[in-house]
């Protein structure tokens, strides 16, 4: 298994994976494969091929194929730079369980902490993805709100759980 930071080479298959993602969980995430379709590979490119430590997506490859994936991007306002977000995580089904979920966002966090003025760092999950929140937990997030009825999937709402890790300087 290779970790590592996607550049722009890697679009064709980030753009493969996230729809695999939004097709397959459609519950797990605030974007839509309708939406995604729309996004074409020049874009991806260029979001991919920005690279810093402000915005970056980490995978995670078998056999040249990305199976897993996460991504960060922090706060460009003057007043909200200290914050930073991880959007994204997705591991495909047959690899869950297996502790990428965990590498990637371990990845993340590392990346991040070498930023000093990213303070903290938010993530929000849908509360019908009960091991994505075990997981945030585990690495040290907590939860600091909750939106009810935060998306609607095929008539069905869903809330969504937001947290924070505090990075201890």
């Amino acid at each position: 298994m290779e970790f590592r930071i996607l550049t722009a080479e890697d679009a064709p298959e980030w753009w493969r994976l996230r729809l695999e993602s939004l097709e397959g969980d459609p519950e797990a995430f605030s974007s839509s494969a309708e939406d995604h379709r729309t996004l074409g590979l020049d874009e991806v490119r260029k979001r991919l091929g920005i690279g810093t430590s402000d915005s970056f997506v980490v995978g995670a490859f078998e056999d040249g194929r990305l199976v897993g994936m996460s991504g960060f991007h922090r706060e460009t306002g003057l007043k909200s730079q200290h914050k930073g977000r991880v959007w994204g995580v997705y591991v495909t089904p047959t690899k869950r369980g297996t502790g990428i979920g965990r590498k990637l966002l371990q990845m993340i966090l590392e990346r991040v902490e070498q930023n000093e003025s990213v303070e903290q760092i938010l993530i929000s999950y849908s509360t019908t993805q009960a091991a994505a929140g075990a997981l945030y937990r585990s690495l040290g997030f907590e939860p600091f709100g909750r939106e009810p009825r935060a998306l609607k999937v095929g008539g069905k709402f869903l809330d969504e759980e937001y947290m924070v890790l505090l990075l201890k300087r």
